[in-house]
């Protein structure tokens, strides 16, 4: 009954019972200010992050300042939190991304796509510094939380696996049974032990550097019955840990309890986590940063349950659209910030900001209205002459003393409990280049090889010069290609399907492929014409605006920024270009460069007459 009051918002503390003494008022006031300043748990949806392609999982890095996206694409999107723009995206895999994690420092990420390869990545260059083949598919992969050289692999069909980054070696954990090979693992929360789960309830704990076997246990269902392990999630800070299992309990654990237990103990759980009335089952879950709070993410629909861990409790449960089913959730290591992934789009649930002028100043008084205000006497004044010097005592006095404004505090938030310091070589942000919306072509004169390439002969730009062409193509020194090592295991299965590949229902029902498209067959369709190959010599590209002829980049009202023949261009914001719905569809343009695009099935509109040349296949058009 208490808990229902409280969960409506009834009963809020602090509570004063039979005529408080002035201490009791005074500890129950500083440990209601406490919570108030502490980490919360959010409360309704804070907008959405839209990275173009759909979004399968992400992860926050360790300060909460950057978040990783995994698409359906195969690219990395990586946002700046703060600013809640994107800081970079990376061409990662072609097949979608599974799995991602950061390394301690934030400097590398480690990625899993679902044509069974593991990646790891620099963040600040996004290249790629070296890739693992394994021969089933990746469920789920994650960084050692302090030794960022190793990496704990889980996949399909298979023993976990310890990677070693540096010599690209592999260590095979060790299995309770063989026979049964769904086994999910994690790293705790400092890297000393690894706890993994299989399909018959059992959790080993091992020796990370050794692989010896430190503790056992098994999930029961209340009787003899047992419960296959989903996962298995480690708070940020304390030891706790909690393991998602399948008959739809979540069960947090002491880590300590047990490590003291041995090997087949029987520890007891010490919240037991469920939805007693719809019975539902859980897709992810994860603690807060402070580890005070649970989320669980449905696998029904969109819908998050929080609780508190020290009670048990539910405290919020939060709605996202309706009919959309939930891929990833991931909480913020600081804030009490929600992110969750459904239907390709990851939306963001935060607290209420309520704006409280009050606390800029105790005496500070919000009016609805204007009131006039009466001028105490010497209130405005520069020295008040009636005023007598009182004598510096206390506070008065320590104003007099010198203020350390150079030496930095360490941020505890950022900081483990056997850390003293932060790490200055971690990386928080990502440099972001200023996009400009309609740049200048040329706006300082043409390039020193301009006139050179102007003068140049068609032919010998077309016929082969390819060495002075090499510079403009490719813009830069190669760069060094990544090594893949391929992981051999044995008596595991190559033919496995990822999980989010398989098509429920009738194998001949048409189903879009994940991935990038390997052409626009169908879009060719739309076409109200088929350009027919040029087979003679092309010159060299860029082509420049005033090679075009006409107005060069005037800008019309029909939106044209230059003629030459029968065609025209049109930029992407010309507002004629973007009422036409050919236009507006990015698979019906063709780039020719930065900023403007040919729209070549506009028919009269944009030719202008019976037929033309086409400036990007140099090839004949007719209508």
């Amino acid at each position: 009954m208490v808990n229902d009051l409280y969960l409506n918002g009834a009963l809020q503390g602090p509570f004063v019972i039979h005529s408080p003494t002035h201490r009791q008022i005074h500890t129950l006031f500083h440990v209601s200010l406490a919570e108030s300043f502490g980490q919360n748990y959010p409360e309704e949806a804070d907008g959405t992050l839209d990275c173009i392609s759909m979004a399968l999982t992400c992860t926050f890095n360790r300060w909460g300042t950057l978040l990783a996206v995994g698409c359906n694409d195969g690219r990395i999107v990586i946002w700046d939190f703060l600013t809640r723009g994107i800081a970079k995206i990376i061409s990662a895999h072609i097949h979608p991304v599974c799995s991602l994690c950061w390394s301690r420092d934030g400097h590398k990420l480690v990625s899993a796509s679902t044509d069974n390869i593991v990646s790891q990545w620099d963040v600040l260059t996004g290249d790629c510094d070296q890739r693992f083949r394994f021969p089933s598919p990746i469920l789920k992969l994650q960084c050692h939380p302090r030794d960022m050289d190793k990496v704990l692999v889980c996949p399909m069909k298979s023993a976990p696996v310890l990677l070693t980054l540096s010599d690209s070696k592999h260590v095979v954990l060790p299995v309770d049974d063989d026979s049964d090979l769904n086994v999910v693992a994690a790293f705790d929360r400092r890297g000393e032990y690894i706890y993994t789960g299989n399909a018959k309830g059992k959790i080993l704990v091992l020796n990370t550097d050794s692989q010896e076997l430190v503790a056992s246990f098994r999930v029961t269902t209340g009787t003899s019955n047992t419960t296959a392990i989903k996962s298995i999630e480690f708070a940020r800070k304390g030891s706790c840990f909690l393991i998602n299992t399948a008959d739809r309990i979540i069960r947090v654990y002491d880590g300590r309890e047990i490590l003291t237990c041995g090997r087949d103990g029987e520890p007891e759980p010490m919240q037991k986590l469920q939805d007693l009335v719809n019975r539902t089952p859980w897709k992810r879950c994860c603690f807060s940063g402070d580890g005070e709070y649970i989320v669980a993410g449905s696998a029904r629909q969109h819908a998050l349950y929080i609780w508190e861990k020290s009670i048990g409790n539910l405290v919020k449960i939060l709605h996202g659209t309706r009919g959309e089913l939930l891929l990833d959730v991931a909480w913020h290591p600081v804030r009490p910030i929600i992110a969750s992934i459904s239907s390709g789009v990851v939306s963001i649930w935060a607290q209420n900001q309520v704006e409280n002028w009050s606390a800029f100043a105790p005496d500070f008084k919000e009016l609805d209205e204007n009131v006039e205000y009466e001028e105490r006497e010497s209130e405005f004044d520069i020295e008040d002459e009636d005023r007598s010097e009182p004598e510096q005592t206390g506070a008065d006095a320590a104003e007099d003393e010198e203020v350390d404004v150079t030496t930095v505090d360490p941020i505890v938030a950022f900081c483990s409990s056997d850390e003293e310091l932060e790490d200055n070589k971690a990386l928080l942000y990502l440099p972001i280049a200023p996009e400009v919306e309609d740049p200048e072509e040329n706006p300082f004169g043409p390039p020193p090889d301009a006139s050179v390439q102007a003068g140049a002969p068609e032919d010998t730009l077309a016929g082969g010069d390819k060495k002075q062409r090499q510079p403009l193509s490719e813009g830069g020194p190669a760069k060094k290609k990544a090594r893949t090592t391929t992981i051999e295991l044995q008596g595991v299965p190559s033919d496995e399907l990822h999980p989010l590949l398989g098509v429920k229902g009738d194998s001949k029902s048409k189903k879009k492929t994940a991935g990038r498209p390997k052409g626009s067959k169908g879009k060719d369709k739309d076409f109200s014409f088929r350009p027919k190959p040029y087979r003679g010599e092309r010159p060299s590209f860029p082509v420049m605006p005033e090679a075009l002829g006409g107005s060069g980049l005037g800008g019309g009202a029909g939106g044209a920024f230059g003629r030459q023949g029968n065609f025209s261009l049109h930029n992407t914001c010309s507002s004629s270009c973007q009422s036409l719905p050919q236009c507006r569809s990015q698979s019906s343009r063709r780039r020719l460069f930065p900023g403007i695009f040919l729209a070549p099935n506009h028919g009269r509109n944009f030719f202008g007459g019976a037929g033309g040349t086409c400036p990007l296949t140099f090839s004949k058009v007719k209508f």
